[in-house]
């Protein structure tokens, strides 16, 4: 069994809002799978992710999508995504 680590569409049309999910890689996009391990919602740029679950399954054999390895590198980083804008924002507005 091929396991990855990859995005399950949840949310409404238009809206889209992600589950940061581990599972076979022969199942579909929104199908079953194995553990559920973060959130990624890119409209309130907003992600969430167990790194402690990414270590556990990354030596076992799993394989992360693209988009993923992008978000399990920015919380390693310990960034979330605007985190440079919110504190350009932050200094603004002490400066005013």
């Amino acid at each position: 069994m091929s396991v990855v680590i990859r995005l399950r569409r949840t949310g409404k049309r238009n809206a889209a809002c992600h589950r940061i999910v581990v599972t076979d890689s022969r199942k579909p996009r929104d199908g079953s799978f194995l553990e559920n391990i973060g959130v990624y919602d890119p409209r309130h740029k907003f992600e969430k992710i167990d790194l402690e679950r990414v270590d556990y399954w990354i030596p076992r054999g799993a394989q992360p999508s693209e988009t993923v390895a992008a978000i399990i590198k920015r919380a390693r980083a310990g960034q979330s995504p605007d985190a440079t804008s919110s504190a350009a924002a932050e200094a603004a507005k002490t400066e005013a």
